[in-house]
């Protein structure tokens, strides 16, 4: 009597992990290439979860640079990325390669740097004139040296403080925001980081900001779906499905409401703050 019970059991177990298996199998991959700094700060961890199981969709993160980012959108190999860069973004959607860009959300960039400050920029409320200040006393900066966004908007910033970074001061890195904050760490060096990325970083670092609130350091994030004309095969409804969620209400709550060291490390940009609150 006992034989048949273990067998009925045997064959239950067997089919519901067919079952689990077909359900996987049927999950829809998307590709998203985003950035170091979202990556890093521990968000998309603690918010994807929530898209894949109310879409039955599995989103592969690849974290790189921006300017890596939109080259792997520009040549077909991920179906939407999440950057922050709006320049470099509205050309690659003006180039015919990335459609429906909607903002998600923004923090902003800080100067981060050893709390001796050799250039004595602290307090300083021009980003511009406290680089200016660390290329004239040759204090060490850490570059990221990667063409991501946080690279773009440091190079911006050197061209309106006039000056060309060059010397034995002058660190480029190659390297995310992570490495980074690091490396500046050690060297007791300045560099350039978004907030998200140092709130989830300053507890083991060194570092102390030292510049802040300028309004040329506001860094909005974008989120683009590849273009289904040019990528047929690309899943661009898989992207366009993923860019609708994380512009929703629900996701946005979910971005307002992430916190490290119980500081807010972006805030929503989708929608307003009456439609955020709204029942």
């Amino acid at each position: 009597m006992k034989q048949p019970s273990i067998i009925r059991r045997l064959l239950l177990v067997a089919a519901l992990l067919a079952c689990s298996q077909i359900a996987y199998a049927s999950a829809t991959v998307i590709r998203m290439a985003t950035t170091t700094s979202t990556d890093n700060s521990g968000l998309l961890d603690e918010i994807l979860p929530e898209f894949e199981r109310a879409t039955n969709n599995k989103v592969h993160v690849i974290a790189v640079g921006t300017g890596k980012a939109l080259r792997l959108l520009r040549e077909g190999d991920v179906d939407v990325v999440l950057v922050h860069a709006r320049a470099a973004e509205d050309k690659l959607v003006a180039d015919g390669f990335g459609v429906n860009r909607k903002d998600v959300m923004y923090n902003d960039f800080v100067i981060v740097g050893d709390p001796g400050d050799p250039a004595r920029i602290k307090g300083t409320s021009d980003a511009a004139q406290a680089l200016k200040q660390i290329a004239q006393q040759h204090a060490v900066f850490v570059s990221r040296g990667d063409d991501s966004g946080t690279h773009k908007k440091e190079k911006q910033l050197w061209r309106e403080a006039q000056v060309n970074p060059d010397g034995q001061w002058y660190r480029e890195a190659g390297q995310g925001m992570g490495k980074v904050l690091q490396i500046a760490g050690e060297l007791g060096a300045y560099t350039l980081a978004d907030r998200g990325t140092w709130l989830a970083f300053q507890k083991n670092s060194p570092l102390k900001i030292m510049v802040q609130g300028d309004g040329r350091l506001f860094n909005p994030y974008g989120i683009i779906a590849i273009n289904p004309e040019k990528y047929p095969d690309a899943n661009y409804t898989g992207a366009r499905r993923l860019i609708s969620w994380m512009t929703s209400k629900s996701a946005q709550i979910l971005i307002q409401h992430f916190k490290v060291a119980g500081e807010t490390l972006f805030k929503p940009m989708a929608l307003n703050k009456s439609e955020l609150t709204a029942k």
